[in-house]
This record gives structure tokens, C-alpha cells and sequence, in this order.
């Protein structure tokens, strides 16, 4: 009886660690658009020291952040409720939100004070702990209620969704801070090379997990990098032409399911 108090108090620890984390990774991110902490806000960093970076979506983009915290709250109370506190799949979970959350508050930081190859860092600790979480997680794999999917599965898709890109943004962005020239292939190859790359990992995760909210993400972005890089044909072609093929692949594979499900 007293190991099962024990580990009902541990539960607890991680639903308000959770929570907390959460909560001051949505308030750092406030403050740091309201008052920036080193004079410049992110987008400003983004528009004006690495303006001439070709894989940076357009500022409307990021908008996107505002569903993110929002599936993020709804998956903080959801998994805060007294009858979640010993759920399977949140004691799998364990800590992987609650890391994602502090290196955000961290790379939130080491970004607007210029930090570049730190800020990078925290970036990939923001992807891999998310990464853990989707695997834990096995979204995609186990049946789950509609609630429930809606209050992790489909937040954590969304989420990991766009740390995806923000980390191929990011290492885009120290390499033109290193002043790096491309190897002989020239910004705008590089770019398409990349949105190509995005684009086969949603289609992998499509097929894999059946997943929507990760493809939908990555396909928002494309069509913003298609809009901010419009004076490139490469990029803007590249960029539309994988959201389409993600999104007729996406109809396809739908209809296919369906058609396998009447059969049986």
C-alpha cells in the first residue's frame, strides 16, 4: 500500500510539472514578443539579421503558435484531472513534455540574445524530447477516445509538427550566421532539397500512423515559405508542389482506407 501512495504522489509530481512547464513556456513566449529580453523580438532577429535566409516562412506562420498552446492546455488540464493521475500512457509519458517546455523557456533566451548555435541546442532538445513523447505515446498506433485524441494525440502531432521545421529554420540560421556559402550548391537548391525532405517525412508518418495534424502542419508552412520566398521560382515551385502532392497523397490514402474498411 505505501509503494502505491508512493507512486500515486510521483503521478501527481508529473501532472503539476507538467502543467507548470507549460504555463511558463506560454509566458515566456508572451513576454518575449511584449518585452523583448534583449531589444529585439524573434521575428525582428529573423527579418533583419537573417532576411536573406530562404527557408524562413512567411511572419504570418507563426500564428500557428497560438494552436499549439492551445492543444498544449488542453493536454496540461487533461492530463491534470485526478483520473488521469495513474493513466497508462501518461506514466509512459513521463517527463518528455515537461523537457520540451524548459528548453523552449531556454532557447527562448538564448535565441533573443543572439546565441545562435546555443539556441540551436535547445532546439534539438525540444525536438528529441518530443520525439520521445510522440513514440511513448504511440500516437497513431493504439486506439484511443475521441478526448483523448483530441487533448494529446493531435496537440503533440501539431507541436512536434513544427519543431520539425523550427529545427531545420534553426540550423538554417546558424550556418548563415557562421557565414557558411553552401558547399556549391547554391541558398535556394538547399531550400528545395529540404522541402522535399519535410515533405517525404509526412508522407512516411501518413502511412505509418496515419497521420493528419503533422502533414497539415508541414503543409501550413510550405505554402508560407512559398509566400515569403514568392520572387523564387525554385522555392516556390518546390514549396507548392509537396503540399499538393501531400495533400492529394493524404485524400488518397483516406479513400483507400475507407474502401478497406467497407470491404471487411
Amino acid at each position: 500500500m505505501q509503494i502505491n501512495s508512493q507512486d500515486s504522489n510521483l503521478s501527481s509530481i508529473r501532472q503539476w510539472a507538467n502543467l507548470i512547464a507549460i504555463l511558463a513556456a506560454f509566458g515566456v513566449n508572451v513576454l518575449a514578443n511584449i518585452t523583448p529580453f534583449n531589444g529585439l523580438t524573434i521575428g525582428e532577429i529573423s527579418n533583419t539579421i537573417f532576411r536573406n535566409v530562404k527557408i524562413i516562412p512567411a511572419n504570418y506562420a507563426f500564428a500557428i503558435w497560438g494552436l499549439i498552446y492551445v492543444g498544449l492546455f488542453a493536454f496540461a488540464g487533461y492530463q491534470a484531472l485526478p483520473q488521469n493521475r495513474d493513466h497508462p500512457r501518461f506514466t509512459h509519458l513521463g517527463y518528455a513534455i515537461f523537457l520540451a517546455s524548459i528548453a523552449q523557456i531556454i532557447w527562448v533566451f538564448l535565441f533573443q540574445y543572439q546565441m545562435f548555435f546555443l539556441s540551436l541546442g535547445a532546439m534539438i532538445a525540444i525536438l528529441n524530447s518530443l520525439i520521445v513523447g510522440y513514440l511513448r505515446l504511440n500516437i497513431g498506433k493504439v486506439r484511443v477516445s475521441k478526448k483523448e485524441h483530441w487533448c494529446v494525440n493531435l496537440p503533440i502531432s501539431i507541436y512536434l509538427a513544427w519543431i520539425s521545421v523550427a529545427t531545420i529554420v534553426n540550423v538554417a540560421l546558424v550556418l548563415e550566421n557562421w557565414q557558411w556559402t553552401g558547399g556549391g550548391i547554391s541558398p535556394e537548391l538547399w531550400t528545395a532539397i529540404l522541402l522535399v525532405i519535410a515533405g517525404t517525412l509526412a508522407a512516411i508518418l501518413m502511412i505509418e500512423r496515419n497521420e493528419i495534424a503533422y502533414p497539415f502542419v508541414i503543409m501550413w508552412a510550405l505554402c508560407a515559405i512559398a509566400v515569403r520566398q514568392a520572387t523564387q521560382p525554385l522555392i516556390l515551385v518546390t514549396a507548392i508542389a509537396v503540399s499538393l502532392s501531400l495533400g492529394l497523397f493524404g485524400l488518397s490514402l483516406t479513400i483507400l482506407r475507407q474502401k478497406a474498411i467497407t470491404r471487411k
